[in-house]
Protein backbone atom coordinates (compact mmCIF):
# COMPACT_ATOMS: atom_id res chain seq x y z
CA UNK A 1 0.00 0.00 0.00
CA UNK A 2 1.32 3.29 -0.83
CA UNK A 3 1.99 5.91 1.73
CA UNK A 4 -0.23 8.70 -0.39
CA UNK A 5 -3.63 6.31 0.42
CA UNK A 6 -4.97 7.54 3.28
CA UNK A 7 -7.48 4.30 5.50
CA UNK A 8 -10.31 6.41 7.22
CA UNK A 9 -12.19 4.19 9.75
CA UNK A 10 -16.22 4.64 9.75
CA UNK A 11 -16.91 5.98 13.35
CA UNK A 12 -20.51 6.62 13.72
CA UNK A 13 -20.24 8.16 17.49
CA UNK A 14 -17.96 10.58 15.75
CA UNK A 15 -20.03 11.16 13.20
CA UNK A 16 -23.36 11.68 15.63
CA UNK A 17 -21.51 14.54 17.43
CA UNK A 18 -20.10 15.90 14.86
CA UNK A 19 -22.43 18.60 12.94
CA UNK A 20 -23.60 17.15 9.82
CA UNK A 21 -23.81 20.87 7.95
CA UNK A 22 -23.53 24.36 8.76
CA UNK A 23 -25.53 27.07 8.95
CA UNK A 24 -29.30 27.08 9.69
CA UNK A 25 -30.62 23.52 10.51
CA UNK A 26 -33.84 21.93 9.78
CA UNK A 27 -35.34 21.82 12.94
CA UNK A 28 -38.73 19.83 11.15
CA UNK A 29 -39.83 16.40 12.34
CA UNK A 30 -39.07 12.89 11.01
CA UNK A 31 -42.68 11.77 11.29
CA UNK A 32 -42.13 8.50 9.41
CA UNK A 33 -39.55 7.78 11.96
CA UNK A 34 -41.68 8.36 15.47
CA UNK A 35 -44.28 6.62 14.12
CA UNK A 36 -42.02 3.16 13.40
CA UNK A 37 -40.74 4.06 17.02
CA UNK A 38 -44.52 3.97 18.52
CA UNK A 39 -45.38 0.93 16.78
CA UNK A 40 -46.26 -1.73 19.64
CA UNK A 41 -44.50 -5.25 19.08
CA UNK A 42 -46.59 -7.34 21.10
CA UNK A 43 -49.76 -8.24 19.32
CA UNK A 44 -52.03 -11.42 20.19
CA UNK A 45 -54.40 -13.13 18.48
CA UNK A 46 -58.02 -13.91 19.17
CA UNK A 47 -58.44 -16.39 21.84
CA UNK A 48 -61.11 -18.74 22.32
CA UNK A 49 -62.43 -18.73 26.08
CA UNK A 50 -60.76 -21.77 27.16
CA UNK A 51 -57.65 -19.78 26.02
CA UNK A 52 -56.35 -21.54 22.94
CA UNK A 53 -55.62 -19.69 19.58
CA UNK A 54 -58.60 -19.84 16.99
CA UNK A 55 -55.38 -20.23 14.30
CA UNK A 56 -54.06 -22.97 16.39
CA UNK A 57 -57.69 -24.43 16.93
CA UNK A 58 -58.08 -24.71 12.96
CA UNK A 59 -54.42 -25.75 12.18
CA UNK A 60 -55.03 -29.07 14.86
CA UNK A 61 -58.71 -29.34 13.24
CA UNK A 62 -57.24 -29.59 9.38
CA UNK A 63 -53.97 -31.35 10.57
CA UNK A 64 -56.53 -34.06 12.38
CA UNK A 65 -57.88 -34.72 8.95
CA UNK A 66 -56.67 -37.98 7.15
CA UNK A 67 -54.48 -37.72 4.16
CA UNK A 68 -53.46 -33.90 4.72
CA UNK A 69 -50.25 -34.47 6.11
CA UNK A 70 -48.80 -35.12 2.78
CA UNK A 71 -49.79 -31.80 1.65
CA UNK A 72 -48.42 -30.31 4.71
CA UNK A 73 -44.80 -29.55 3.50
CA UNK A 74 -46.26 -28.18 0.33
CA UNK A 75 -49.36 -25.09 2.12
CA UNK A 76 -46.13 -24.40 4.47
CA UNK A 77 -45.63 -21.47 2.60
CA UNK A 78 -49.74 -20.89 1.92
CA UNK A 79 -50.11 -20.65 5.79
CA UNK A 80 -47.26 -18.11 6.17
CA UNK A 81 -48.57 -15.96 3.66
CA UNK A 82 -52.00 -16.31 5.21
CA UNK A 83 -50.97 -15.36 8.57
CA UNK A 84 -49.10 -12.41 7.43
CA UNK A 85 -52.35 -11.30 5.99
CA UNK A 86 -54.79 -11.95 8.79
CA UNK A 87 -52.22 -9.82 10.83
CA UNK A 88 -52.32 -6.94 8.94
CA UNK A 89 -56.09 -7.63 8.21
CA UNK A 90 -56.04 -7.56 11.98
CA UNK A 91 -53.87 -4.14 12.28
CA UNK A 92 -56.32 -2.29 9.50
CA UNK A 93 -59.48 -2.89 11.34
CA UNK A 94 -58.81 -1.96 15.06
CA UNK A 95 -56.47 0.76 16.00
CA UNK A 96 -54.42 -0.53 18.18
CA UNK A 97 -51.26 -0.46 15.89
CA UNK A 98 -49.49 1.89 17.97
CA UNK A 99 -49.24 3.23 21.24
CA UNK A 100 -48.55 6.63 23.11
CA UNK A 101 -47.92 6.40 26.58
CA UNK A 102 -48.65 9.09 28.91
CA UNK A 103 -47.53 8.62 33.19
CA UNK A 104 -48.90 11.53 34.77
CA UNK A 105 -50.20 9.65 37.54
CA UNK A 106 -48.65 8.09 41.05
CA UNK A 107 -51.64 5.34 41.82
CA UNK A 108 -54.20 3.67 39.85
CA UNK A 109 -56.63 5.50 37.05
CA UNK A 110 -59.62 5.10 37.88
CA UNK A 111 -61.45 7.26 34.90
CA UNK A 112 -60.43 9.23 31.83
CA UNK A 113 -62.44 11.53 29.59
CA UNK A 114 -62.08 13.32 26.18
CA UNK A 115 -64.04 16.51 24.97
CA UNK A 116 -66.49 15.70 21.58
CA UNK A 117 -63.22 17.13 19.88
CA UNK A 118 -60.60 15.21 21.44
CA UNK A 119 -58.47 18.16 22.05
CA UNK A 120 -58.30 17.81 25.71
CA UNK A 121 -57.99 14.75 27.92
CA UNK A 122 -58.55 14.37 31.55
CA UNK A 123 -57.93 11.27 33.62
CA UNK A 124 -58.62 10.55 37.54
CA UNK A 125 -56.91 9.03 39.84
CA UNK A 126 -57.08 7.34 43.00
CA UNK A 127 -54.27 9.33 44.27
CA UNK A 128 -56.81 12.31 45.05
CA UNK A 129 -55.98 14.61 41.44
CA UNK A 130 -57.51 15.11 38.55
CA UNK A 131 -55.08 15.73 35.60
CA UNK A 132 -55.74 18.09 32.66
CA UNK A 133 -54.34 17.33 29.13
CA UNK A 134 -53.87 19.07 26.09
CA UNK A 135 -53.21 17.18 23.05
CA UNK A 136 -51.91 20.36 21.05
CA UNK A 137 -49.54 21.80 23.38
CA UNK A 138 -47.82 18.27 24.12
CA UNK A 139 -44.39 17.09 21.75
CA UNK A 140 -43.51 13.68 21.61
CA UNK A 141 -40.44 14.49 24.61
CA UNK A 142 -42.98 16.70 26.71
CA UNK A 143 -46.06 13.60 27.72
CA UNK A 144 -47.05 15.83 30.94
CA UNK A 145 -50.23 17.39 32.22
CA UNK A 146 -50.58 21.28 32.10
CA UNK A 147 -52.74 21.33 35.56
CA UNK A 148 -53.27 19.18 38.23
CA UNK A 149 -56.51 19.92 40.16
CA UNK A 150 -57.49 18.15 43.97
CA UNK A 151 -61.45 18.84 43.77
CA UNK A 152 -61.80 17.74 47.32
CA UNK A 153 -59.03 19.93 48.70
CA UNK A 154 -60.62 22.51 51.41
CA UNK A 155 -56.94 23.82 52.83
CA UNK A 156 -53.51 24.41 51.83
CA UNK A 157 -51.58 22.43 54.19
CA UNK A 158 -50.59 19.05 53.17
CA UNK A 159 -52.26 17.32 56.28
CA UNK A 160 -55.84 18.40 54.57
CA UNK A 161 -58.40 15.89 53.71
CA UNK A 162 -58.35 14.27 50.02
CA UNK A 163 -60.72 11.41 48.73
CA UNK A 164 -60.31 9.17 45.14
CA UNK A 165 -61.86 10.28 42.32
CA UNK A 166 -63.85 8.04 41.43
CA UNK A 167 -65.82 9.30 38.13
CA UNK A 168 -64.87 11.97 35.16
CA UNK A 169 -67.02 13.27 32.41
CA UNK A 170 -67.52 15.56 30.47
CA UNK A 171 -70.92 17.32 29.05
CA UNK A 172 -71.88 15.27 25.65
CA UNK A 173 -73.72 18.44 24.47
CA UNK A 174 -71.56 21.65 26.14
CA UNK A 175 -68.11 20.31 27.06
CA UNK A 176 -67.26 23.51 29.10
CA UNK A 177 -68.26 21.59 31.77
CA UNK A 178 -66.81 18.06 33.58
CA UNK A 179 -68.78 16.51 36.20
CA UNK A 180 -66.20 14.88 38.84
CA UNK A 181 -67.72 11.99 41.33
CA UNK A 182 -64.84 11.63 44.43
CA UNK A 183 -65.17 9.48 47.38
CA UNK A 184 -67.30 11.85 49.48
CA UNK A 185 -71.25 12.68 49.36
CA UNK A 186 -71.04 15.72 47.28
CA UNK A 187 -70.74 15.95 43.21
CA UNK A 188 -69.21 18.64 41.74
CA UNK A 189 -68.78 20.04 38.56
CA UNK A 190 -65.65 21.75 37.05
CA UNK A 191 -64.88 24.09 33.62
CA UNK A 192 -62.84 23.00 31.29
CA UNK A 193 -60.03 24.77 32.95
CA UNK A 194 -60.46 23.00 36.53
CA UNK A 195 -62.28 26.02 37.73
CA UNK A 196 -65.53 24.67 40.45
CA UNK A 197 -68.38 25.83 39.32
CA UNK A 198 -70.95 24.03 41.51
CA UNK A 199 -71.67 21.59 44.54
CA UNK A 200 -74.19 19.39 45.08
CA UNK A 201 -76.30 19.86 48.69
CA UNK A 202 -75.21 17.13 51.59
CA UNK A 203 -78.16 15.28 52.83
CA UNK A 204 -79.86 15.13 55.84
CA UNK A 205 -78.38 11.77 57.45
CA UNK A 206 -80.95 11.57 60.08
CA UNK A 207 -83.46 11.09 57.85
CA UNK A 208 -85.22 7.90 57.47
CA UNK A 209 -86.94 8.60 54.35
CA UNK A 210 -84.90 9.29 51.07
CA UNK A 211 -87.44 11.31 49.66
CA UNK A 212 -86.93 14.17 51.53
CA UNK A 213 -83.30 14.40 51.87
CA UNK A 214 -81.25 17.25 49.70
CA UNK A 215 -78.72 15.61 48.64
CA UNK A 216 -76.37 12.25 48.98
CA UNK A 217 -76.15 11.21 52.61
CA UNK A 218 -73.54 8.77 52.21
CA UNK A 219 -70.42 8.02 49.41
CA UNK A 220 -71.09 8.43 45.75
CA UNK A 221 -70.11 5.85 43.61
CA UNK A 222 -70.50 7.10 39.90
CA UNK A 223 -72.82 9.44 37.88
CA UNK A 224 -73.30 10.38 34.49
CA UNK A 225 -74.68 13.35 31.98
CA UNK A 226 -77.93 13.10 29.98
CA UNK A 227 -77.15 12.23 26.58
CA UNK A 228 -79.15 15.20 25.07
CA UNK A 229 -80.19 17.57 28.06
CA UNK A 230 -77.04 19.90 28.87
CA UNK A 231 -78.14 20.82 32.31
CA UNK A 232 -79.16 17.47 34.08
CA UNK A 233 -76.61 15.02 35.29
CA UNK A 234 -77.52 12.09 37.34
CA UNK A 235 -75.29 10.55 40.59
CA UNK A 236 -75.71 7.22 42.25
CA UNK A 237 -74.63 6.91 46.02
CA UNK A 238 -74.38 4.02 48.49
CA UNK A 239 -77.79 5.53 50.51
CA UNK A 240 -79.40 3.14 47.37
CA UNK A 241 -80.36 6.44 45.90
CA UNK A 242 -80.72 7.63 42.09
CA UNK A 243 -80.66 11.67 42.11
CA UNK A 244 -81.37 13.49 38.91
CA UNK A 245 -79.38 17.67 39.02
CA UNK A 246 -80.65 20.82 37.30
CA UNK A 247 -77.11 21.84 36.99
CA UNK A 248 -78.74 25.14 35.34
CA UNK A 249 -79.62 26.40 38.65
CA UNK A 250 -76.43 25.46 41.04
CA UNK A 251 -77.03 21.72 40.82
CA UNK A 252 -80.60 21.78 42.49
CA UNK A 253 -81.92 18.46 43.12
CA UNK A 254 -84.63 17.63 40.28
CA UNK A 255 -85.86 14.33 40.96
CA UNK A 256 -84.45 11.19 43.69
CA UNK A 257 -84.97 7.42 42.64
CA UNK A 258 -85.12 5.09 45.36
CA UNK A 259 -83.84 1.71 44.60
CA UNK A 260 -85.70 -0.62 47.19
CA UNK A 261 -83.97 -3.72 48.19
CA UNK A 262 -85.88 -6.90 48.54
CA UNK A 263 -82.96 -8.66 49.92
CA UNK A 264 -83.70 -10.34 53.66
CA UNK A 265 -81.80 -8.27 55.89
CA UNK A 266 -81.10 -5.59 53.70
CA UNK A 267 -83.55 -3.10 55.32
CA UNK A 268 -84.77 -2.50 51.80
CA UNK A 269 -80.95 -0.72 50.98
CA UNK A 270 -78.43 -1.25 49.52
CA UNK A 271 -75.20 0.39 47.17
CA UNK A 272 -75.84 1.34 43.27
CA UNK A 273 -72.69 0.45 41.79
CA UNK A 274 -73.30 1.58 38.13
CA UNK A 275 -74.87 3.91 36.04
CA UNK A 276 -75.46 4.07 32.56
CA UNK A 277 -77.98 6.67 30.59
CA UNK A 278 -78.62 5.96 26.90
CA UNK A 279 -80.69 7.51 24.04
CA UNK A 280 -82.50 6.00 20.79
CA UNK A 281 -81.06 8.26 17.39
CA UNK A 282 -84.86 7.41 16.23
CA UNK A 283 -86.01 10.24 18.37
CA UNK A 284 -87.89 7.80 21.29
CA UNK A 285 -86.95 8.50 24.90
CA UNK A 286 -84.08 8.19 26.56
CA UNK A 287 -83.03 5.43 29.16
CA UNK A 288 -81.76 5.28 32.45
CA UNK A 289 -79.86 1.89 33.64
CA UNK A 290 -78.34 1.45 37.09
CA UNK A 291 -76.91 -1.61 39.14
CA UNK A 292 -76.91 -2.65 42.24
CA UNK A 293 -74.84 -4.63 44.91
CA UNK A 294 -77.52 -6.95 45.59
CA UNK A 295 -77.21 -8.32 42.30
CA UNK A 296 -80.35 -6.52 40.90
CA UNK A 297 -80.49 -4.77 37.43
CA UNK A 298 -83.26 -1.59 37.18
CA UNK A 299 -84.25 0.53 33.99
CA UNK A 300 -86.07 3.42 34.09
CA UNK A 301 -87.73 5.67 31.35
CA UNK A 302 -85.22 8.85 31.49
CA UNK A 303 -87.38 11.17 30.71
CA UNK A 304 -89.66 10.14 33.75
CA UNK A 305 -91.58 9.62 35.78
CA UNK A 306 -89.20 7.57 38.35
CA UNK A 307 -91.85 6.15 40.77
CA UNK A 308 -91.77 2.54 39.56
CA UNK A 309 -89.35 0.97 36.94
CA UNK A 310 -89.76 -0.01 33.69
CA UNK A 311 -88.45 -3.34 34.20
CA UNK A 312 -86.20 -5.36 36.59
CA UNK A 313 -83.98 -8.12 36.80
CA UNK A 314 -83.42 -9.35 40.62
CA UNK A 315 -80.19 -11.77 40.00
CA UNK A 316 -79.09 -10.16 37.16
CA UNK A 317 -75.09 -11.00 38.80
CA UNK A 318 -74.36 -12.82 42.06
CA UNK A 319 -75.43 -10.68 45.08
CA UNK A 320 -72.97 -8.78 47.36
CA UNK A 321 -70.76 -8.76 44.12
CA UNK A 322 -69.90 -5.03 42.76
CA UNK A 323 -70.60 -4.50 39.52
CA UNK A 324 -68.33 -2.17 38.30
CA UNK A 325 -68.94 -2.16 34.01
CA UNK A 326 -72.30 -1.08 32.77
CA UNK A 327 -73.00 0.79 28.87
CA UNK A 328 -75.99 1.53 26.55
CA UNK A 329 -75.31 0.82 22.99
CA UNK A 330 -75.81 3.77 20.45
CA UNK A 331 -78.92 2.65 19.32
CA UNK A 332 -79.89 2.36 22.75
CA UNK A 333 -81.05 -1.61 22.25
CA UNK A 334 -78.70 -3.75 24.33
CA UNK A 335 -76.89 -3.34 27.54
CA UNK A 336 -73.83 -4.92 28.41
CA UNK A 337 -72.66 -5.50 32.16
CA UNK A 338 -69.37 -6.65 33.75
CA UNK A 339 -70.09 -8.42 37.01
CA UNK A 340 -67.87 -9.19 40.10
CA UNK A 341 -69.11 -12.63 39.76
CA UNK A 342 -66.48 -13.22 36.63
CA UNK A 343 -68.98 -13.02 34.22
CA UNK A 344 -70.39 -10.85 30.91
CA UNK A 345 -73.47 -10.48 30.55
CA UNK A 346 -75.59 -8.46 27.15
CA UNK A 347 -79.25 -7.57 27.66
CA UNK A 348 -82.29 -6.73 25.20
CA UNK A 349 -83.49 -3.70 26.36
CA UNK A 350 -86.88 -4.49 24.63
CA UNK A 351 -86.89 -8.01 26.55
CA UNK A 352 -85.35 -7.25 29.63
CA UNK A 353 -85.66 -10.23 31.62
CA UNK A 354 -82.79 -12.69 30.41
CA UNK A 355 -79.43 -11.89 28.72
CA UNK A 356 -78.71 -12.69 25.25
CA UNK A 357 -75.71 -13.95 25.32
CA UNK A 358 -73.01 -14.28 28.48
CA UNK A 359 -69.41 -15.50 29.05
CA UNK A 360 -67.19 -16.04 31.64
CA UNK A 361 -64.61 -12.84 32.12
CA UNK A 362 -62.13 -12.75 35.53
CA UNK A 363 -63.47 -9.68 37.02
CA UNK A 364 -61.22 -6.73 39.31
CA UNK A 365 -63.95 -4.71 40.67
CA UNK A 366 -63.16 -5.95 44.14
CA UNK A 367 -59.99 -4.32 44.29
CA UNK A 368 -60.98 -1.82 41.63
CA UNK A 369 -64.35 -0.76 41.48
CA UNK A 370 -64.59 1.29 38.27
CA UNK A 371 -63.69 -1.22 36.28
CA UNK A 372 -65.50 -0.39 32.91
CA UNK A 373 -66.48 -1.78 29.33
CA UNK A 374 -67.54 -0.07 26.99
CA UNK A 375 -69.21 -0.22 23.34
CA UNK A 376 -67.23 1.10 20.59
CA UNK A 377 -68.64 4.26 18.79
CA UNK A 378 -70.26 2.76 16.03
CA UNK A 379 -71.54 -0.49 18.88
CA UNK A 380 -69.92 -3.09 16.73
CA UNK A 381 -67.93 -4.21 19.00
CA UNK A 382 -67.31 -4.09 22.71
CA UNK A 383 -63.91 -3.55 24.93
CA UNK A 384 -62.98 -4.30 28.39
CA UNK A 385 -59.69 -5.46 30.32
CA UNK A 386 -58.49 -7.98 32.31
CA UNK A 387 -56.80 -8.64 35.27
CA UNK A 388 -53.41 -9.38 33.36
CA UNK A 389 -53.31 -6.15 31.81
CA UNK A 390 -54.47 -7.20 28.17
CA UNK A 391 -57.15 -5.20 26.04
CA UNK A 392 -59.90 -7.91 24.90
CA UNK A 393 -62.22 -6.55 21.79
CA UNK A 394 -65.45 -8.44 22.05
CA UNK A 395 -67.95 -9.23 19.36
CA UNK A 396 -71.02 -7.90 20.99
CA UNK A 397 -73.66 -10.68 19.37
CA UNK A 398 -71.61 -13.74 20.67
CA UNK A 399 -69.35 -11.73 23.28
CA UNK A 400 -66.29 -13.50 21.95
CA UNK A 401 -63.34 -11.98 21.81
CA UNK A 402 -62.33 -10.88 18.45
CA UNK A 403 -58.84 -9.46 19.02
CA UNK A 404 -56.95 -9.32 22.05
CA UNK A 405 -53.45 -7.35 22.80
CA UNK A 406 -51.39 -6.87 25.81
CA UNK A 407 -51.55 -3.51 27.19
CA UNK A 408 -49.93 -3.60 30.28
CA UNK A 409 -48.67 -7.28 31.25
CA UNK A 410 -49.36 -7.62 35.19
CA UNK A 411 -51.31 -4.93 35.75
CA UNK A 412 -54.92 -4.90 35.63
CA UNK A 413 -56.75 -3.06 33.09
CA UNK A 414 -59.39 -0.45 34.81
CA UNK A 415 -60.58 2.35 32.78
CA UNK A 416 -61.51 2.16 28.95
CA UNK A 417 -62.66 4.85 26.57
CA UNK A 418 -63.15 4.52 22.57
CA UNK A 419 -63.58 8.31 20.79
CA UNK A 420 -65.67 8.10 18.21
CA UNK A 421 -64.05 11.66 16.20
CA UNK A 422 -60.41 10.47 17.01
CA UNK A 423 -60.87 6.80 16.47
CA UNK A 424 -58.31 5.62 18.84
CA UNK A 425 -58.62 3.60 21.96
CA UNK A 426 -57.60 4.73 25.78
CA UNK A 427 -56.81 2.64 28.48
CA UNK A 428 -55.88 3.45 32.18
CA UNK A 429 -54.27 1.04 33.74
CA UNK A 430 -53.15 0.14 38.02
CA UNK A 431 -49.61 0.71 37.56
CA UNK A 432 -50.63 4.43 36.72
CA UNK A 433 -50.27 4.89 33.30
CA UNK A 434 -52.54 5.61 30.08
CA UNK A 435 -51.99 4.09 27.23
CA UNK A 436 -53.46 6.10 23.55
CA UNK A 437 -53.76 3.53 21.13
CA UNK A 438 -54.14 4.45 17.68
CA UNK A 439 -53.45 3.56 13.82
CA UNK A 440 -51.59 5.91 11.70
CA UNK A 441 -54.47 5.39 8.64
CA UNK A 442 -57.41 4.82 10.68
CA UNK A 443 -57.12 7.78 13.00
CA UNK A 444 -57.09 10.92 13.39
CA UNK A 445 -55.98 14.14 15.32
CA UNK A 446 -54.60 13.49 19.46
CA UNK A 447 -51.79 10.86 18.97
CA UNK A 448 -50.94 12.03 15.90
CA UNK A 449 -50.64 15.51 16.59
CA UNK A 450 -48.32 14.63 18.71
CA UNK A 451 -46.01 12.53 16.52
CA UNK A 452 -46.12 15.33 13.89
CA UNK A 453 -44.80 17.89 15.40
CA UNK A 454 -40.36 17.84 16.30
CA UNK A 455 -39.59 17.13 19.69
CA UNK A 456 -38.87 19.86 21.95
CA UNK A 457 -34.63 19.95 22.51
CA UNK A 458 -33.59 19.68 26.42
CA UNK A 459 -30.69 21.85 26.75
CA UNK A 460 -28.08 20.32 29.66
CA UNK A 461 -29.51 22.18 32.58
CA UNK A 462 -32.62 20.14 32.05
CA UNK A 463 -31.43 17.56 33.28
CA UNK A 464 -31.78 16.88 37.38
CA UNK A 465 -28.41 14.43 37.04
CA UNK A 466 -26.28 16.70 35.44
CA UNK A 467 -26.73 19.82 37.27
CA UNK A 468 -26.44 21.22 40.74
CA UNK A 469 -28.47 23.41 42.84
CA UNK A 470 -26.18 26.29 44.19
CA UNK A 471 -28.88 26.85 46.89
CA UNK A 472 -27.72 23.45 47.92
CA UNK A 473 -24.17 23.90 47.98
CA UNK A 474 -21.32 22.82 45.43
CA UNK A 475 -21.24 19.15 44.74
CA UNK A 476 -17.92 18.75 47.07
CA UNK A 477 -19.87 20.37 50.16
CA UNK A 478 -21.25 17.36 51.17
CA UNK A 479 -23.29 17.84 54.84
CA UNK A 480 -23.51 14.73 55.95
CA UNK A 481 -25.71 14.29 60.03
CA UNK A 482 -24.10 13.21 62.91
CA UNK A 483 -20.60 12.50 61.05
CA UNK A 484 -22.16 9.74 58.98
CA UNK A 485 -22.59 9.70 55.14
CA UNK A 486 -24.90 7.19 53.17
CA UNK A 487 -24.27 6.76 49.38
CA UNK A 488 -27.54 5.07 48.53
CA UNK A 489 -29.38 8.43 49.82
CA UNK A 490 -30.17 9.44 46.16
CA UNK A 491 -32.41 6.63 45.79
CA UNK A 492 -34.20 5.34 49.04
CA UNK A 493 -36.05 2.84 47.17
CA UNK A 494 -36.17 0.74 44.18
CA UNK A 495 -39.49 2.16 42.84
CA UNK A 496 -38.05 5.81 42.98
CA UNK A 497 -35.52 4.92 40.69
CA UNK A 498 -35.97 6.16 37.03
CA UNK A 499 -38.26 9.28 38.91
CA UNK A 500 -36.78 12.62 38.56
CA UNK A 501 -35.33 14.86 41.28
CA UNK A 502 -37.01 17.93 40.62
CA UNK A 503 -40.37 18.98 41.80
CA UNK A 504 -42.59 18.36 44.67
CA UNK A 505 -44.53 14.97 45.32
CA UNK A 506 -48.25 14.65 45.88
CA UNK A 507 -47.54 14.95 49.64
CA UNK A 508 -45.76 18.19 49.27
CA UNK A 509 -42.49 16.99 49.99
CA UNK A 510 -39.09 17.49 47.35
CA UNK A 511 -38.26 14.91 45.44
CA UNK A 512 -34.81 15.47 46.10
CA UNK A 513 -33.62 14.26 48.80
CA UNK A 514 -30.84 16.49 49.62
CA UNK A 515 -33.58 19.13 50.08
CA UNK A 516 -34.75 19.47 53.27
CA UNK A 517 -38.56 19.49 53.78
CA UNK A 518 -40.17 22.58 54.84
CA UNK A 519 -43.21 22.53 56.53
CA UNK A 520 -46.10 24.22 54.28
CA UNK A 521 -47.71 27.02 56.50
CA UNK A 522 -50.55 26.93 57.69
CA UNK A 523 -53.63 29.43 58.02
CA UNK A 524 -53.17 28.69 62.24
CA UNK A 525 -49.75 30.00 61.86
CA UNK A 526 -50.09 32.77 59.81
CA UNK A 527 -51.98 34.79 62.51
CA UNK A 528 -49.65 33.43 65.15
CA UNK A 529 -47.00 35.05 65.35
CA UNK A 530 -43.30 33.62 67.06
CA UNK A 531 -41.58 33.89 70.11
CA UNK A 532 -39.23 36.28 69.22
CA UNK A 533 -41.67 38.41 67.41
CA UNK A 534 -43.68 38.66 71.01
CA UNK A 535 -40.83 39.61 72.61
CA UNK A 536 -38.84 42.19 70.49
CA UNK A 537 -42.28 44.37 69.42
CA UNK A 538 -44.52 43.89 72.54
CA UNK A 539 -43.86 45.30 75.61
CA UNK A 540 -43.81 43.45 79.08
CA UNK A 541 -44.34 40.34 77.35
CA UNK A 542 -41.62 38.39 79.53
CA UNK A 543 -44.65 38.94 81.95
CA UNK A 544 -46.47 35.76 81.08
CA UNK A 545 -43.80 33.47 82.04
CA UNK A 546 -43.65 34.98 85.56
CA UNK A 547 -45.28 34.32 89.03
CA UNK A 548 -47.60 37.39 89.85
CA UNK A 549 -47.18 36.80 93.68
CA UNK A 550 -44.08 36.79 93.34
CA UNK A 551 -43.81 39.94 91.08
CA UNK A 552 -45.90 41.95 93.46
CA UNK A 553 -43.97 40.72 96.74
CA UNK A 554 -40.85 42.17 95.15
CA UNK A 555 -42.06 45.47 95.48
CA UNK A 556 -43.50 45.60 99.18
CA UNK A 557 -40.59 47.08 100.87
CA UNK A 558 -40.30 49.98 98.23
CA UNK A 559 -43.95 50.52 99.16
CA UNK A 560 -43.80 50.61 102.79
CA UNK A 561 -40.84 52.58 102.65
CA UNK A 562 -41.76 55.11 100.13
CA UNK A 563 -45.71 54.95 99.60
CA UNK A 564 -47.52 56.51 96.48
CA UNK A 565 -50.76 57.05 97.55
CA UNK A 566 -50.39 57.13 101.22
CA UNK A 567 -48.06 59.70 101.09
CA UNK A 568 -50.04 62.25 101.85
CA UNK A 569 -50.67 61.56 105.62
CA UNK A 570 -48.23 59.50 106.31
CA UNK A 571 -47.14 61.43 109.29
CA UNK A 572 -50.98 61.98 110.57
CA UNK A 573 -51.94 58.54 110.53
CA UNK A 574 -52.38 56.80 113.77
CA UNK A 575 -50.49 53.83 114.13
CA UNK A 576 -52.24 50.63 113.98
CA UNK A 577 -52.56 48.74 117.68
CA UNK A 578 -53.26 45.03 117.32
CA UNK A 579 -54.27 43.02 120.88
CA UNK A 580 -51.60 41.33 122.45
CA UNK A 581 -53.21 37.60 122.92
CA UNK A 582 -50.97 35.06 124.46
CA UNK A 583 -50.47 31.07 122.72
CA UNK A 584 -52.64 30.13 125.31
CA UNK A 585 -55.75 32.18 125.23
CA UNK A 586 -58.06 32.55 122.86
CA UNK A 587 -59.57 35.78 121.34
CA UNK A 588 -63.57 36.44 122.97
CA UNK A 589 -66.16 35.71 120.38
CA UNK A 590 -68.43 38.53 119.56
CA UNK A 591 -71.76 38.15 121.10
CA UNK A 592 -74.39 37.20 118.57
CA UNK A 593 -77.60 39.86 119.13
CA UNK A 594 -80.74 37.74 119.72
CA UNK A 595 -83.47 39.22 117.52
Amino acid sequence: MDDDDIVVEDDEALKTFLPGGFGKQDKGANVALQFERSKRQHQEKPTLHDGSNIEQASKGSRASRPGDRDHDDADKDDDEESEDEEESEEEDEYPTSHELVLKTHERSITSMTLDPSGSRLITASTDCTVKFHDFASMTPTTLRAFKSVDPTATKTSASSETHPIHHVEFNPVSPSSILVISATPQAKILSRDGEPLAESVKGDMYLRDMHNTKGHISEITTGTWHPTNRDLCVTAGTDSTLRIWDCSIRMRQKDVIVHKSRVAGSAGRTRMTAISWGSSPQGNSSCLVAAALDGSLVMWNGEGPYNRPTAEIRDAHQRDTWTGGLDISSDGRTVVTRGGDDTIKLWDTRKFKTPISSVGHPSTTSQYPTTAIKFSPTSTSIITGSPTGSLHILNPATLHPEHTTPITPSSPLISLLWHPKLNQILTGSANAETHVLYNPFLSHRGALDILSRAPKRRHIDDDPTLTTDLSLGLSSDIIAPNGTLNHNNNRSSASDRGKPLTGLTASGRSRDPRRPHIPLTTPFAKSQPDARHVRDNIPLSGMRDEDPREALLKYAEKAEREPMFTNAWAKTQPRTIYADVSDGEEPEKKKVRKG
